[in-house]
């Protein structure tokens, strides 16, 4: 006769795996009100500034008795204060959770698998670059598998003048980066090209380099410009139109898992 289950080893063997969306209706499902309160949560993140019960409501499109009382959860969970004046506004438990996720997987691990794809789907190399003191530097990367390759290590620097990711960063950064640069006399591209990268939502290596490239800016959940995609190849195979589009995809798409917005023709510039 064998023995039976443990039930609480099969119990934690169980919470630890995620169902599966294809999974018959009988499987776990999410609960529904924790959806809508994390929903809430990802609203206030979008807020420049704490707001009252009614700006929310009209915001989401919902009753006020039901959006107070998701904020009486969150209060109750920590995640949310109100002010003294009667607005509601996120704790400084969200920076511990960001910390945290940022410890456990940095932006460089989170692009990993994406440019993977990329290099899969396009066959050229992959890199994610941010600024770094006075330069473009390579955070992550991913090789293609041809023979002729563009290889760069993981901290490499680029110009930010003259590298397709630098010029990304450099027109897409805020006013105290910018100004930082500035004071340090860091060479920066024209102007004229900075226009035509914020315009397209692509920037591409300058035409005497040996190397082609395209580079697409990566935004956070503030809209803020924290990193550049970028595929880059040998000149002789290069083709800036056809590998624009895939490279702006994929950093639409870190974008996304960062909380931002990817690029869109019609964002304010």
């Amino acid at each position: 006769m064998s023995a039976s289950p443990n039930i609480f080893d099969m119990s934690i063997a169980y919470s630890n795996r995620i169902q599966d969306k294809r999974e018959p209706p009988t499987a776990v499902r999410a609960l529904s009100t924790a959806v809508k309160a994390l929903a809430l949560l990802d609203h206030l993140a979008t807020r420049g500034q704490p707001a009252r019960l009614s700006e929310i409501a009209d915001d989401l499109g919902a009753g006020r008795s039901t959006i107070y009382q998701r904020l009486v959860t969150l209060i109750e969970a920590g995640w949310v204060e109100q002010t003294e004046d009667g607005r509601f506004r996120l704790t400084m438990r969200a920076m511990r959770v960001a910390g945290a996720a940022l410890e456990q997987a940095g932006v460089g691990d989170r692009a990993l698998p994406l440019l993977r794809q990329l290099v899969a789907d396009v066959g050229e190399t992959a890199s994610l670059a941010v600024i770094q003191d006075r330069v473009a530097i390579i955070i992550q990367r991913v090789e293609s598998g041809g023979v002729l390759q563009a290889r760069a290590p993981l901290g490499t620097t680029m110009s930010l003048r003259d590298s397709a990711s630098g010029r990304v960063l450099i027109a897409f950064a805020d006013p105290e980066v910018l100004s930082r640069l500035g004071r340090a006399q860091v060479e920066l591209p024209d102007k004229e090209i900075l226009q035509e990268v914020r315009r397209r939502g692509f920037g591409v290596a300058p035409s005497h380099i040996d190397v082609r490239a395209v580079a697409a800016p990566v935004f956070d959940h503030r809209q803020r410009c924290v990193a550049a995609l970028s595929l880059v190849g040998p000149k002789s195979r290069f083709d800036v139109e056809c590998l624009t589009a895939p490279t702006r995809d994929v950093a639409g798409k870190l974008s996304l898992m960062l909380g931002g917005q990817p690029w869109n023709k019609h964002s304010p510039k």
